[in-house]
């Protein structure tokens, strides 16, 4: 099954660089704002930081805040969900035959997290500005705390002594229908390594199985969801290609030299600093809804 994984997750890969490169060569007069290596660079440093478990959506939108990259913030969560998906598909093409998890429960969360994923794609293309800046803002705070119990393994403790590789019965269809909420979640924002690994450690399976779930099903979700942002033009063309082609290499030098590196100090300081955006951008919002 790992190795029928491996080659859907190659054609997910092929299918994504196909609609990308096709929808830049298209629009290549309107590829919209930003600097090719400033999101490069940050495309670079989130995939970095999502194959050594950091994460990459909520640093990627702290950076390109700062960075000023995007004057759309409606176009957002296309930018994370395009710009970031070739890069997670890679860690997924890495990591899949590391750790041998029941092919039914891989494969049903896998298919879950895409529907979700499907299903929130068509509902965030059409939101307003003001509810994509909230939304966003929100999607930080959540990450910024489940960060900060993931660091100081509050999560892993829901872990301990479980020794399942996977479900069956009940906890197999409560894993299905979360996994399909986080798949819907991650169109806004919100990463799905987190509450994935909690929710796979409170339904009893051995913290190792949650790696392949997680990175599976963000790697099979994201390029579903990226087929309704290109199709709306609900993200940023030069942003998420500059984030695809600066992160391919974050990634596999992470996975490669990087893995063992003590980044706990490193951590806490993205979680203080995506606390802080994501008040920033709750306060947009309001400001953005009184003008």
């Amino acid at each position: 099954m790992a190795q029928i994984i491996f080659y859907v997750l190659i054609g997910l890969m092929i299918f994504q660089a196909f609609m990308l490169v096709r929808d830049v060569v298209t629009h290549r007069d309107d590829l919209g704002p930003g600097n090719w290596l400033i999101s490069g660079i940050i495309g670079f440093i989130a995939d970095f930081a999502d194959t050594i478990g950091i994460g990459s959506f909520a640093l990627t939108t702290m950076m390109l805040n700062v960075t000023k990259q995007n004057n759309d913030d409606r176009k957002l969560p296309g930018i994370l969900n395009v710009g970031h998906a070739i890069p997670v598909l890679t860690e997924a093409v890495i990591f899949v035959t590391v750790i041998k998890v029941d092919s039914l429960t891989l494969v049903t969360l896998i298919l879950a997290a895409i529907g979700g994923s499907w299903f929130g794609s068509k509902y965030v293309t059409k939101l307003s500005e003001t509810a994509v800046q909230k939304w966003i803002g929100w999607a930080l705070l959540i990450t910024a705390i489940l960060m900060l119990l993931r660091q100081t393994e509050v999560i892993a403790l829901l872990g301990k002594g479980n020794t399942a590789m996977g479900l069956t019965g009940v906890k197999l269809i409560v894993g299905i229908i979360g996994n399909f909420f986080f798949g819907a979640l991650m169109t806004v924002g919100v990463g799905l390594y987190a509450p994935c690994m909690a929710m796979v450690y409170m339904l009893g399976m051995t913290p190792l199985a949650a790696f392949p779930i997680m990175m599976c099903s963000c790697a099979g979700l994201q390029p579903v969801a990226s087929i309704n942002f290109i199709r709306e033009k609900a993200y940023s063309r030069k942003i998420a290609l500059a984030i695809t082609i600066g992160g391919i290499p974050g990634v596999i030098i992470a996975s490669q030299f990087l893995m063992n590196l003590d980044i706990s100090m490193v951590t806490y300081l993205v979680i203080v600093i995506i606390f802080y955006t994501g008040i920033q951008y709750i306060l947009k919002s309001r400001k953005t809804a009184v003008a």
